[in-house]
Protein backbone atom coordinates (compact mmCIF):
# COMPACT_ATOMS: atom_id res chain seq x y z
CA UNK A 1 0.00 0.00 0.00
CA UNK A 2 3.02 2.26 0.74
CA UNK A 3 4.26 1.79 -2.77
CA UNK A 4 0.93 2.62 -4.38
CA UNK A 5 0.52 5.52 -2.07
CA UNK A 6 4.09 6.76 -3.49
CA UNK A 7 2.79 5.69 -6.52
CA UNK A 8 -0.11 8.29 -6.99
CA UNK A 9 1.85 10.93 -5.06
CA UNK A 10 4.37 10.90 -7.55
CA UNK A 11 1.92 10.72 -10.13
CA UNK A 12 0.51 13.77 -8.94
CA UNK A 13 3.35 15.87 -8.57
CA UNK A 14 4.47 15.11 -12.36
CA UNK A 15 1.24 15.91 -13.28
CA UNK A 16 1.37 19.36 -11.52
CA UNK A 17 5.23 20.03 -12.27
CA UNK A 18 4.83 22.36 -15.22
CA UNK A 19 2.33 24.53 -12.78
CA UNK A 20 4.58 24.66 -10.32
CA UNK A 21 7.37 25.83 -12.49
CA UNK A 22 5.10 28.40 -14.29
CA UNK A 23 4.51 29.98 -10.76
CA UNK A 24 8.78 29.93 -9.72
CA UNK A 25 9.40 31.14 -13.02
CA UNK A 26 6.79 34.16 -12.63
CA UNK A 27 7.65 35.49 -9.54
CA UNK A 28 11.40 36.16 -10.93
CA UNK A 29 9.77 37.55 -13.71
CA UNK A 30 11.51 41.19 -14.73
CA UNK A 31 9.35 44.03 -15.08
CA UNK A 32 10.63 45.68 -18.45
CA UNK A 33 12.31 49.69 -17.96
CA UNK A 34 10.02 50.68 -20.40
CA UNK A 35 6.98 49.62 -18.78
CA UNK A 36 8.09 51.17 -15.38
CA UNK A 37 8.64 54.64 -16.98
CA UNK A 38 5.06 54.52 -18.53
CA UNK A 39 3.67 53.50 -15.74
CA UNK A 40 5.85 56.58 -13.52
CA UNK A 41 5.06 59.47 -16.19
CA UNK A 42 0.94 58.48 -15.95
CA UNK A 43 1.25 58.87 -12.51
CA UNK A 44 2.67 61.76 -12.53
CA UNK A 45 0.41 63.49 -14.93
CA UNK A 46 -2.14 62.03 -12.71
CA UNK A 47 -0.95 63.96 -9.47
CA UNK A 48 -0.58 66.39 -11.25
CA UNK A 49 -3.90 66.63 -11.89
CA UNK A 50 -5.27 66.07 -8.43
CA UNK A 51 -3.23 68.67 -7.50
CA UNK A 52 -5.33 71.28 -9.96
CA UNK A 53 -8.57 69.28 -9.00
CA UNK A 54 -7.78 70.38 -4.90
CA UNK A 55 -6.22 73.95 -5.84
CA UNK A 56 -9.95 74.51 -7.69
CA UNK A 57 -11.80 72.83 -5.09
CA UNK A 58 -9.92 74.81 -2.11
CA UNK A 59 -10.83 77.93 -4.35
CA UNK A 60 -14.59 76.81 -4.26
CA UNK A 61 -14.53 76.17 -0.58
CA UNK A 62 -13.32 79.39 -0.05
CA UNK A 63 -15.65 80.88 -1.41
CA UNK A 64 -18.74 79.20 0.13
CA UNK A 65 -17.00 80.08 3.64
CA UNK A 66 -16.65 83.63 3.01
CA UNK A 67 -20.35 83.61 1.81
CA UNK A 68 -21.59 82.62 4.67
CA UNK A 69 -21.07 82.40 8.41
CA UNK A 70 -21.59 80.26 11.71
CA UNK A 71 -23.10 76.65 10.47
CA UNK A 72 -22.15 76.97 6.92
CA UNK A 73 -18.58 78.11 8.55
CA UNK A 74 -18.71 74.15 10.08
CA UNK A 75 -19.88 72.61 7.35
CA UNK A 76 -17.18 74.03 4.98
CA UNK A 77 -14.28 72.92 7.21
CA UNK A 78 -16.10 69.46 7.43
CA UNK A 79 -15.71 69.67 3.71
CA UNK A 80 -11.87 71.07 3.57
CA UNK A 81 -11.23 68.54 5.86
CA UNK A 82 -12.88 65.51 3.89
CA UNK A 83 -11.58 66.86 0.45
CA UNK A 84 -7.61 67.28 2.51
CA UNK A 85 -8.36 63.43 3.08
CA UNK A 86 -9.05 63.07 -0.95
CA UNK A 87 -6.09 64.35 -1.40
CA UNK A 88 -4.11 63.04 0.70
CA UNK A 89 -5.37 59.61 -0.51
CA UNK A 90 -5.08 60.66 -4.16
CA UNK A 91 -1.14 61.35 -3.36
CA UNK A 92 -0.58 57.92 -1.62
CA UNK A 93 -2.05 56.40 -4.36
CA UNK A 94 -0.06 58.08 -6.80
CA UNK A 95 3.40 57.49 -4.78
CA UNK A 96 2.39 53.67 -4.54
CA UNK A 97 1.68 53.50 -8.12
CA UNK A 98 5.41 54.94 -8.29
CA UNK A 99 6.67 52.40 -5.51
CA UNK A 100 4.98 49.41 -7.63
CA UNK A 101 6.19 50.98 -10.80
CA UNK A 102 9.70 50.36 -9.34
CA UNK A 103 9.46 46.88 -8.84
CA UNK A 104 11.62 44.76 -10.20
CA UNK A 105 10.19 41.50 -9.58
CA UNK A 106 6.50 40.15 -8.56
CA UNK A 107 7.91 39.30 -5.24
CA UNK A 108 9.26 42.85 -4.13
CA UNK A 109 5.51 44.31 -5.27
CA UNK A 110 3.56 41.85 -3.40
CA UNK A 111 5.60 43.49 -0.36
CA UNK A 112 5.46 47.06 -1.37
CA UNK A 113 1.87 46.73 -1.97
CA UNK A 114 0.93 44.39 1.36
CA UNK A 115 2.85 47.80 2.90
CA UNK A 116 1.05 50.33 1.24
CA UNK A 117 -2.38 48.59 2.76
CA UNK A 118 -0.84 48.51 6.04
CA UNK A 119 -0.06 52.53 5.48
CA UNK A 120 -3.64 53.19 4.17
CA UNK A 121 -4.97 51.09 7.03
CA UNK A 122 -3.49 52.65 9.30
CA UNK A 123 -4.55 55.85 8.16
CA UNK A 124 -8.26 55.17 7.94
CA UNK A 125 -8.44 53.90 11.52
CA UNK A 126 -6.67 57.31 12.40
CA UNK A 127 -9.34 59.28 10.54
CA UNK A 128 -11.95 57.03 12.04
CA UNK A 129 -10.78 58.68 15.69
CA UNK A 130 -10.53 62.03 15.11
CA UNK A 131 -13.98 61.84 13.14
CA UNK A 132 -15.56 60.43 15.96
CA UNK A 133 -13.56 62.68 18.70
CA UNK A 134 -15.03 65.66 16.23
CA UNK A 135 -18.42 64.40 15.96
CA UNK A 136 -18.39 64.06 19.79
CA UNK A 137 -17.49 67.61 20.41
CA UNK A 138 -19.71 69.01 18.28
CA UNK A 139 -22.78 67.63 19.18
CA UNK A 140 -21.80 68.37 22.69
CA UNK A 141 -21.22 71.95 21.68
CA UNK A 142 -24.56 72.25 20.21
CA UNK A 143 -26.30 70.49 23.39
CA UNK A 144 -24.74 72.83 25.33
CA UNK A 145 -25.68 75.84 23.00
CA UNK A 146 -29.43 74.59 22.43
CA UNK A 147 -29.54 74.05 26.32
CA UNK A 148 -28.46 77.46 27.24
CA UNK A 149 -31.06 78.75 24.79
CA UNK A 150 -33.53 76.50 25.70
CA UNK A 151 -32.79 78.52 29.55
CA UNK A 152 -32.89 81.64 28.46
CA UNK A 153 -36.21 81.01 26.66
CA UNK A 154 -37.35 79.52 30.09
CA UNK A 155 -36.39 82.22 32.35
CA UNK A 156 -38.18 84.80 30.55
CA UNK A 157 -41.60 82.98 30.35
CA UNK A 158 -41.28 81.91 34.02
Amino acid sequence: MTTETNSVLNSVKDAFAPVTDAFTKLQNLEVPEAAREFVKKQAETAKVRAADFHAGSEKVTAAIETAAAGSVSEAAKISRNIQQAFYQDAEAFFAGIDKLASAKSLSEAAQIQADLVRARGEVFVSRAKASTEYLGQLVSNSAKTAQENFSKVYAKTA
